[in-house]
C-alpha cells in the first residue's frame, strides 16, 4: 500500500482566508494550501491591508471586521477565488478599489456575482467589458436584503454573496434559480458555521443572518480534487493508495469521485479518516454513463483515463467545464485525439471510447488540471509530455515530485 500525503485543499484555503479576514481577532489556520492561487489571495488581502503571518504549517490573519484599510489597487492573478471573493469583501467596507486580473481570468465571467451586488447597492462598474474584470468598486458598506441568483455558470457567485451576508447590517435572502457544484456551498456553509455564522436553507432559499465572524482556529483538510489524480492512478495501474485527512466526513464533494472509481471497478474503502483505492489486478475498468454535475473539477480525471475503460465512458451535465481556465471539455477532447482516441462531444458532455493512447506532447492550456490529469494516462502510456508542465503551481507546485516518487514506488505496472 502506497500513502499520498495530499496539500490542503484550495477550496477550503481560500474560504478560511475570507472568513479570518472578515472575523473579530485572529485566526489559525493549519496546514493550508500554499500555491499561486493561495498567495494570490493572501497577497491581495495585504494590499487590502489585512496583516497576514506565515510560519511553517500555518498562517496568522489578523481579522478585520471593519473592512479594508484603505483604498487599494489589487491584482487578482488567475484566481477564481481571488477575484470573485476579494470584491466582496471589498464592498462591505468603505473606500474605492479596483480589481484587476490575468487575461485567462479576464474572460471568465463575474456578471452574476456583480449584478447581484448592484441590486444590493453598491456602486461598481467594469472598466472594459461588461461582467469581467477589471472592476472597480466605491464602498459604503451593505445594508442587505433579498435577491435573486442564477448560479448555473459557477457556484462560486452564491458562495461569495453567503460570505457577505453575515457582514450586512440586515442580513441576505438568497433564491436560487440553478446551481452547479452545489457541495462546494455545503462546504462555503460548514465554514461560516465554524467561524460563527447562522445560516439556512430551505429548498432554493439560503438566509445568512447578521452579526459578522469570530475568529478561531481552523484545520484546512486535503485537496479531494487533487486527491482524485492519485486515486485514478491506483485504479488504472492495479495499485493500491491510501490518503489520509479525508474521511467520510469530509467537507469536499469532490471525494465522491471515488464513487465513480467504484462503479468502473476499482475497490474503494472510506474510513473516519483515510480513503483508500485500489485497482483491478490487471487494471480493468469498466465504462459507464455518469453525470459529474457535482463533482466537475474532476471531470478531466475521469476523461484522461477513460481510454482504457472495456467500453465508452459518456461524461453528462458538465457545461460550466467549459468556463474554468479553460474550455475543459474541448482541451480534453483535443487531447485525446492527439492520443488517437476516438471522442465525441456536446454543450454539456463529452463520450470517450476505449483505444491505446499513443506517446505525445499535449496542450495544456495554461490548465493545471489538463497536466496533473493526463499525468495519470503517462502510467500507462511512457512518453506524454506536456507543453507548459509547470502550470501545475497553481494549486500544487510539487505534483511532478510526488507523481514521480509514486511511480519509483511501484516496481512494475499494467
Amino acid at each position: 500500500m502506497t500513502v499520498v500525503e495530499i496539500p490542503g485543499s484550495k477550496s477550503v484555503t481560500a474560504r478560511a482566508l475570507f472568513l479570518a479576514a472578515a472575523a473579530d481577532g485572529t485566526t489559525t489556520l493549519l496546514r493550508p494550501l500554499v500555491s499561486d492561487d493561495t498567495d494570490g489571495f493572501a497577497e491581495g488581502l495585504r494590499t487590502l491591508g489585512y496583516a497576514l503571518t506565515r510560519e511553517a504549517d500555518r498562517w496568522l490573519v489578523e481579522g478585520r471586521p471593519q473592512g479594508p484599510a484603505a483604498d487599494a489597487e489589487v491584482y487578482c492573478r488567475d484566481g477564481a477565488t481571488t477575484a470573485r471573493f476579494l470584491p466582496v469583501l471589498a464592498a462591505a467596507g468603505r473606500g474605492t478599489f479596483r480589481f484587476d486580473a490575468s487575461a485567462q481570468m479576464r474572460r471568465r465571467p463575474l456578471g452574476p456575482l456583480t449584478e447581484a451586488l448592484r441590486t444590493l447597492g453598491v456602486e461598481l462598474r467594469h472598466e472594459e467589458a461588461e461582467g469581467h474584470h477589471p472592476l472597480r468598486i466605491t464602498a459604503d458598506g451593505v445594508l442587505g436584503g433579498e435577491l435573486t441568483l442564477d448560479a448555473s455558470l459557477s457556484s462560486q457567485y452564491l458562495t461569495a454573496l453567503l460570505l457577505l451576508g453575515p457582514l450586512t447590517d440586515k442580513g441576505l435572502r438568497i433564491t436560487v434559480t440553478d446551481l452547479v457544484s452545489a457541495p462546494y456551498v455545503e462546504i462555503t456553509i460548514a465554514m461560516m458555521r465554524a467561524f460563527g455564522a447562522t445560516v439556512t436553507r430551505t429548498g432554493k432559499v439560503f438566509e445568512v443572518a447578521p452579526g459578522g465572524y469570530r475568529a478561531t482556529t481552523y484545520p484546512v483538510e486535503p485537496d479531494a480534487s487533487t486527491a482524485s489524480y492519485f486515486f485514478a492512478a491506483a485504479a488504472l495501474t492495479g495499485h493500491r493508495i491510501t490518503v489520509p485527512g479525508l474521511g467520510r466526513d469530509a467537507l469536499q464533494g469532490d471525494l465522491r469521485f471515488v464513487d465513480v472509481l467504484a462503479r468502473m471497478g476499482a475497490r474503494v474503502d472510506v474510513s473516519a479518516e483515510r480513503v483508500t483505492v485500489e485497482g483491478a489486478p490487471d487494471g480493468r475498468l469498466g465504462g459507464l454513463t455518469v453525470d459529474m454535475r457535482d463533482i466537475s473539477d474532476t471531470m478531466p480525471t475521469l476523461a484522461a483515463i477513460a481510454p482504457f475503460a472495456s467500453a465508452p465512458v459518456r461524461i453528462e451535465n458538465v457545461a460550466n467545464t467549459r468556463i474554468k481556465e479553460c474550455d475543459r471539455l474541448e482541451a480534453c477532447a483535443g487531447n485525446l485525439r492527439r492520443l488517437g482516441i476516438d471522442v465525441a462531444t456536446g454543450h454539456d458532455w463529452i463520450e470517450i471510447r476505449p483505444g491505446t493512447p499513443r506517446a505525445t506532447e499535449l496542450a495544456s492550456h495554461g490548465d493545471h488540471r489538463m497536466v496533473m490529469s493526463f499525468s495519470v494516462t503517462g502510467l500507462r502510456t511512457p512518453g506524454i509530455t506536456f507543453d507548459d508542465p509547470g502550470c501545475v503551481r497553481k494549486t500544487f507546485p510539487g505534483f511532478h515530485e510526488a507523481f514521480a516518487q509514486l511511480r519509483e514506488g511501484w516496481p512494475t505496472a499494467v
